[in-house]
C-alpha cells in the first residue's frame, strides 16, 4: 500500500493538535495530494549531494534517539526507487541505533541542505546486512577513498516522505562549499598579486637604468 507522509505521521493526536490550531482543514487537504512513495531524480540528486543525515530510532522504554551520520558526500546511496543504503561506520560502540533496531525497525531520516534551506523527511523500515556475506552489495556501498571502518551495511526500505518548507533554516557552510565560492576572489587576488609584482619588478629594472 502507498503512504503519503501524512498518512504515517497524523495521529488521531496530530489531528487534534492541528484542529485546535486551525491547520486540520488545511493538511487534511494537501495530505491527500502528498503520497510520495517513489524516490524521483529530485530526491536522487538531493541524497546523492548529502555528507550527513540524521535517523531518529525509538527505544523498547518508548524514548526517542537522535543520532548523526556522516560521511563523504553520497555516501548515502539511492539503491533503487524505494531503496536507501549506505557503509555503517565504527563510531563510539554504544550502539543505541543498532539496539533500537533490532526491536523497532521504524526509522525516520531528515536529510538536510543548508546552504539552500532545504530539508527532506523521510519514513522507513531499517534493515541491517553483513556486508562479508554480500559481495554485490558491499561494491555498490564501498567509499575506497574514504579511511573508516565499515561495521555492516544498512539499508532503508522507504514508506513515504516529504519535502519541507526552508522557514527557519539557518543557511550554514561547509569547509569545500566555502572554499568553492571564494576560488574567483582568491584567483582575482592572484593575478592582481602577480601584476603588482610584474610592476615593482619594472619598475625597479627602471631605476636600475637611470630613468625616472
Amino acid at each position: 500500500m502507498a503512504y503519503g507522509f501524512l498518512d504515517i505521521a497524523a495521529t488521531p493526536s496530530v489531528k487534534a493538535a492541528q484542529a485546535e490550531n486551525g491547520s486540520l482543514e488545511l493538511w487534511s487537504k494537501a495530505g491527500a495530494n502528498r503520497t510520495f512513495d517513489r524516490f524521483t531524480e529530485a530526491e536522487s540528486a538531493f541524497i546523492a549531494s548529502r555528507d550527513s543525515f540524521y535517523m531518529a530510532t525509538v527505544s523498547e522504554t518508548g524514548w526517542p534517539y537522535v543520532q548523526h551520520r556522516g560521511g563523504p558526500a553520497g555516501f548515502l546511496k539511492v539503491l533503487d526507487e524505494t531503496t536507501l543504503g549506505f557503509a555503517d561506520f565504527s563510531g563510539n560502540r554504544q550502539y543505541i541505533s543498532l539496539g533500537n533496531l533490532k526491536a523497532d525497525d521504524r526509522v525516520s531520516l531528515f536529510l538536510m541542505d543548508y546552504p539552500r534551506r532545504a530539508r527532506l523527511k523521510i519514513f522507513a523500515r531499517a534493515e541491517v546486512r553483513d556486508l562479508a556475506s554480500d559481495g554485490d552489495l558491499t561494491e555498490r556501498l564501498a567509499l575506497p577513498a574514504y579511511n573508516a571502518k565499515v561495521e555492516r551495511a544498512m539499508l532503508f526500505h522507504l514508506e513515504a516522505f516529504d519535502w519541507n518548507c526552508p522557514q527557519h533554516i539557518t543557511p550554514r557552510f561547509t569547509e569545500a562549499e566555502v572554499s568553492q565560492a571564494v576560488a574567483p576572489v582568491r584567483m582575482r587576488l592572484a593575478q592582481l598579486e602577480a601584476e603588482n609584482e610584474a610592476l615593482k619588478a619594472r619598475l625597479a629594472a627602471l631605476k636600475g637604468n637611470g630613468e625616472d
